[in-house]
């Protein structure tokens, strides 16, 4: 805005307040936003989960009440709404998307003033003052450039926060098939102390009697001991699981878990595996991730190359010297590319280019040799669960038989606590087997990113 000399004092100082006026109202306030305590949720039932949140069919479509126990889907549904580490995703996309806003707005013209004041106002001096309104139309042809580059970059955090969902959802459901594990195993230990308990009754009353030394003692002291052991183990390593699964959904440390129905289950085949590997780059989202950071590094370098042409910045003026000859002009400065010519941010960007191009090729590379790899462990290990499911079945009933003989005085402590040892030992082989199939399972399904091919079930019990 450029006002004119000829107008009154009062009406281009009311011009004046007007702009400002203008200026203030357009301006944002500040809010203060108090930390937190990070207490948590003391209860599921606290926590919400929209069902348009969800990133996945199965789990916008599937009832979350938390009221009668939470199911596999419930707390996968449960860990997207509430997961910490995806709440700052989210604030990272929020970020991105104000960084994509303001690479879109128009660069700010700049005002200038000045005056001149005469030391003697003989002669028929006057005052002076020179008014000038510029713009940059580099930055201005740069726009597009940084425009574009900024939408690929939040896109590549949207994807990337996708991504993150989907590993979310891999992990909540190993949690709860760890936690449901551990637990009944936990069951199954404090019932074999129970079991053990007579017996090592015995071989203490014995020890105190001098009827037994320790070294034909040590057999039975050993049973309980290792039982003591795994069973220690295993709660330590429940308290571990039972710890991570509320966090992952947000829950505070004492807060319950109560956890219904039977664990998540899929098992793609060979159709499903090679249908879902031709398309891999079209649909997982770390991948369409890395696509969009390689587009909004595209166009960072279309905008280095642009940068190398003269910086150019124009200008409208208007001045009046002290002898009251008012004058209106223009003015265009221009940037002499002799020495910098921007070679250098055009370097940087053309190697980090090639960088990304190598990281997208690297990480599908990695993916298809992991898909590969877990198709052909989850083959290995059916065949190990198998065998295993079949030789522990035929330790329990020879335990079964054996304790039904120690009781009857038909077989002796140290044998019968042998054949109990070997039936827990390949029991607890199994319970292992079967966690590690599940688990190279849904890491296969997340490494896929297919839905489809799955088979739930998830009914509360």
């Amino acid at each position: 805005m450029i006002l004119d000399a000829r107008l009154p004092p009062f009406a281009r100082a009311g011009l004046l307040t007007t702009a400002v006026a203008t200026l203030l109202c357009a301006c944002a306030t500040y809010h203060p936003l108090p930390l937190g305590q990070g207490e948590g949720a003391a209860s599921a039932t606290q926590l919400s989960v929209p069902a348009s949140a969800m990133p996945v069919p199965a789990l916008a479509t599937h009832r979350f009440d938390p009221a009668d126990g939470l199911d596999v889907t419930e707390v996968a549904m449960l860990a997207v709404a509430n997961s910490p580490d995806l709440k700052l995703q989210r604030d990272a996309l929020g970020i991105a998307r104000a960084q994509a806003f303001a690479a879109g707005l128009l660069p700010d013209p700049q005002l200038s003033f000045g005056a001149d004041f005469p030391h003697n106002s003989g002669g028929g001096l006057t005052k002076a003052y020179n008014l000038g309104l510029s713009e940059d139309v580099s930055a201005l042809l740069l726009r597009s450039s940084r425009k574009h580059a900024a939408n690929a970059q939040a896109e590549q955090v949207n994807l990337d926060l996708l991504w993150a969902e989907w590993q979310t959802i891999a992990q909540a459901r190993l949690l709860f098939d760890q936690v449901r594990s551990l637990r009944a195993q936990q069951v199954a230990l404090d019932a074999e102390q129970h079991a053990l308990a007579p017996v090592d009754q015995a071989v203490q009353a014995a020890l105190a009697a001098g009827n037994l030394n320790y070294d034909s003692a040590s057999a039975g002291l050993n049973a309980m001991a290792d039982a003591r052991k795994r069973a220690g183990d295993n709660a330590v390593a429940l308290h571990q699981a039972e710890s991570d699964l509320r966090q992952l959904l947000g829950l505070a440390p004492s807060a319950p878990l109560d956890l219904v129905g039977a664990p998540y289950e899929v098992d793609p085949d060979t159709a499903q595996l090679a249908a879902a590997l031709a398309d891999l780059p079209k649909r997982r989202p770390d991948l369409l991730a890395l696509q969009a950071g390689y587009r909004a590094q595209e166009a960072r370098l279309r905008g280095a190359i642009l940068a190398q042409f003269p910086a150019i910045t124009v200008g409208l003026t208007r001045a009046r010297d002290t002898s009251n000859i008012t004058t209106n002009g223009f003015s265009i400065g221009i940037t002499l590319p002799l020495f910098d010519r921007n070679r250098g941010n055009i370097a940087i960007e053309t190697a980090t280019r090639q960088q990304l191009k190598d990281d997208y090729d690297a990480r599908l590379l990695a993916t298809r040799s992991d898909m590969q790899r877990l198709v052909a462990d989850l083959a290995t290990l059916d065949r190990q669960q198998t065998a295993q499911a079949e030789h522990a079945q035929h330790l329990d009933a020879a335990r079964d038989a054996a304790e039904q003989a120690w009781k009857n005085g038909l077989l002796d402590w140290p044998t019968y606590l042998a054949i109990r040892g070997n039936a827990l030992a390949a029991d607890t082989d199994l319970v292992a087997l079967r966690q590690a199939r599940s688990t190279a399972a849904i890491a296969l399904e997340a490494l896929l990113g297919r839905t489809d091919f799955v088979m739930q079930r998830t009914s509360k019990r």
